[in-house]
């Protein structure tokens, strides 16, 4: 109970104003013998204000609207009047009536004053300002009522605007956070952690339709044990599946509603101690894709504005999950698709060690054209493929997927870098896509590490040496795959020692819109530099690195990383090189001399590498001058104790054809160009000979080799 102070009461009473008091009728039968009566029916009371005094006399119906007893019928101090108003409002009074005052003008105000029951009552008075004699102002003279309902109703209006406001807001906030969303998942986060002003949740579920059942994908509010509906057939006795079934909201505003109207869903719901209900159908082009639970934890009876706004919420997630789940279903269908085209797992590679990525593009369908691959090659060695075919969507993975297996067969058939990638480029061509691909192709050889590259239009490799160095491998390079069917490619020959490291990736890995390539390369180059790290874990270490390295950026490019280590020959390897020299490209020979002169040297027995290299020459042009077919070259060190590596040792260089044409030893004159190679073989050689072997022959020669005494 609030003490109200009571204002002293002054001996003036309204007579001695000289006017009537108010409320008392004219007994001509004046204009108050009517008034009187209609403002008594209104609940209007009249006032008077003695300016001079500060005296303020009201009748009976003013006193009662104020707040004051029948014992102010003579007036009260206008001073204490104002401290019975609210804080608020006394400032405001007090402004206008003195406004009023100096303009000898109108005023007047809402107002709450406290009542002896310690409540707050509304109160509007209107007033005009009445001039003396003199024209000074005398008295404030007006009507005062009651607006208790009247500022409730204001008020209960001012409070819907800002709740309509705050909902429109809702609206747009929601609308936008759901158009950022990309995937089912995204969705139902922003479902269920929505505010919903003016009606604030207790629980939110958004559960989809799938396979005929309701399936929850997010909750907010549940415990896990008490979520609901779950895995419910849409035949079940349950709101969710009314929702859907008639594809109209659910409201339950009571748990007696609840239990009275579906008593087999019931006791499912009952431990979760809610109120009221609401279940929202999800429906976008006249399918059913899921239902909206809201849940609140007390009884509550939504009005027409509260159901229209779920209504519309609904609504807008539906379209938003719609488009989710096609979002979702397009990935999948190209993560799919690029599963299948990119090679499911790298296989073993004795002496080597690899890892591969494969990064889609951050935007679109996240399929696209780039491509890895290793390929085991005959004799042990292996050849490492990355490319980029033109384009970011299905048609470039297509003409990607078909590119990969064409230029796989033709490293497997043994076809030297150069040959394998003239014969890509002739393909893709053939196809008559309307795409190129730029492409590397490297084949690394297993007992001595050599790398023999290639590249069509595509980034040079990096490498990282033994001692923790990094650079760019410059490698020749041609045209791009599928532009001149025609065109050839230079080989670039290179080595690797035991424990280095060749890194090849697509431009999506060093190139970005704010990165150009030349910054990228450089950035990439320092990353994988340092100490080189072992383990069998260290590859994958390394490529995890640059990988979050790649996804920190914003990536409108997919992106191909292969790493290869050379951990050098392994130890129960034969000391075996074999090579296939094709008949049209002489060239061909230079490669496989250095080749076997720097096996020989790995073999341990370099001092043969001058006479091995001779005379190999002379076997292969031989082979390929006078027959038309194809070399097969083996070399093979045999140790003469299977305990000694270093003992004496034999060399055997065997040279195959498919020609049963025999060679003739000749006497060539002293200016003839050509003719010594059979008496060259004879004159350094410990054997040689001639072999039949099916439909061809064998030209073969052997060196003895014994270590020099220390």
């Amino acid at each position: 109970m609030v003490s109200v102070p009571q204002p002293p009461r002054p001996a003036l009473g309204a007579s001695a104003l000289g006017m009537t008091p108010p409320g008392e009728p004219d007994l001509d039968g004046g204009p108050a013998s009517w008034l009187e009566p209609a403002m008594a029916a209104n609940g209007i009371g009249t006032f008077d204000w003695d300016i001079r005094n500060d005296v303020i006399v009201g009748d009976e119906r003013a006193r009662t609207i104020i707040g004051l007893d029948s014992d102010y019928s003579a007036g009260f101090d206008a001073r204490a009047f104002l401290e019975m108003l609210h804080p608020d409002d006394r400032a405001v009074v007090r402004r206008r009536v003195q406004r009023a005052v100096q303009d000898l003008g109108q005023c007047g105000a809402y107002y709450r004053t406290v009542v002896h029951s310690g409540g707050l009552r509304a109160v509007r008075f209107r007033g005009r300002v009445l001039p003396d004699e003199q024209g000074l102002p005398a008295h404030l003279v007006g009507f005062v009522w009651d607006a208790t309902v009247e500022l409730n109703k204001r008020l209960r209006a001012d409070h819907l605007a800002v709740l309509r406001e705050e909902r429109t807001r809702f609206i747009k906030e929601t609308a936008r956070a759901l158009s950022d969303a990309v995937s089912v998942r995204d969705v139902a986060r922003v479902f269920t952690e929505l505010p919903l002003p003016g009606i604030p949740p207790d629980g939110l579920v958004l559960a989809v339709l799938e396979n005929g059942r309701i399936q929850i994908q997010r909750s907010t509010g549940y415990r896990d044990d008490a979520r609901a509906p779950d895995h419910l057939p849409m035949d079940a006795d349950h709101p969710a599946t009314l929702a859907l079934r008639t594809r109209t909201p659910v409201f339950i505003g009571s748990p007696e509603e609840y239990q009275e109207r579906f008593p087999q869903a019931w006791p499912q719901v009952e431990p979760t101690n809610r109120g009221s209900w609401v279940f929202l159908p999800l429906v976008a082009s006249g399918r059913p894709l899921g239902v909206c639970v809201i849940s609140f934890d007390e009884a509550r009876e939504l009005d027409a504005e509260d159901r229209t706004l779920l209504g519309t919420l609904g609504g807008m997630v539906a379209q938003s999950l719609a488009r989710a789940r096609l979002h979702d279903a397009e990935h999948e269908l190209a993560a799919g698709l690029q599963r299948v085209l990119l090679p499911r797992r790298v296989p073993p590679l004795p002496g080597f060690t690899s890892a591969v990525r494969y990064l889609p593009a951050g935007t679109g369908l996240q399929i696209g054209g780039d491509w890895y691959d290793v390929v085991p090659l005959p004799g042990g060695h292996v050849g490492v493929v990355i490319g980029d075919v033109q384009g970011h969507d299905v048609h470039a993975a297509g003409v990607m997927g078909q590119l990969r297996i064409a230029l796989r067969a033709y490293a497997a058939e043994g076809h030297p870098p150069a040959a394998v990638m003239a014969r890509a480029s002739r393909f893709l061509a053939d196809l008559d896509t309307g795409h190129f691909a730029t492409c590397l192709y490297a084949e690394v050889n297993v007992d001595y590490g050599a790398v023999y590259a290639v590249r069509a239009g595509h980034l040079d490799p990096l490498v990282r040496r033994a001692d923790g160095s990094s650079a760019v491998q410059p490698v020749a390079g041609g045209l791009p795959l599928g532009i001149d069917p025609e065109g050839t490619y230079p080989v670039t020959r290179f080595t690797l020692d035991p424990g280095e490291l060749l890194l090849l990736c697509t431009d999506g890995l060093v190139e970005t819109r704010s990165v150009d390539l030349d910054v990228g390369m450089e950035r990439l180059r320092e990353a994988i530099g340092g100490p080189s790290p072992q383990g069998p874990g260290a590859l994958e270490e390394l490529a995890e690195r640059i990988e979050s390295a790649a996804e920190s950026h914003e990536r409108d490019d997919d992106i191909a990383l292969l790493l290869l280590r050379w951990d050098g020959p392994s130890g129960e390897r034969p000391r075996q090189l074999r090579r296939r020299v094709p008949q049209a490209d002489l060239a061909r020979i230079s490669e496989v001399r250095r080749e076997l002169r720097d096996a020989v040297r790995r073999w341990g027995v370099g001092e043969l590498a001058d006479t091995v290299e001779l005379l190999t020459s002379e076997l292969i042009t031989n082979a390929l001058v006078h027959t038309d077919r194809d070399a097969l070259l083996t070399a093979r060190l045999f140790q003469e104790s299977q305990t000694d590596n270093l003992g004496p040792a034999r060399l055997r260089v065997e040279v195959d054809d498919d020609s049963d044409m025999w060679p003739k030893r000749r006497t060539p004159g002293e200016q003839a160009s050509s003719g010594r190679g059979l008496m060259l073989v004879e004159a350094l050689a410990d054997a040689w000979g001639v072999d039949p072997r099916g439909t061809g022959k064998r030209m073969w020669f052997e060196l003895a080799w014994s270590p020099v005494p220390a």
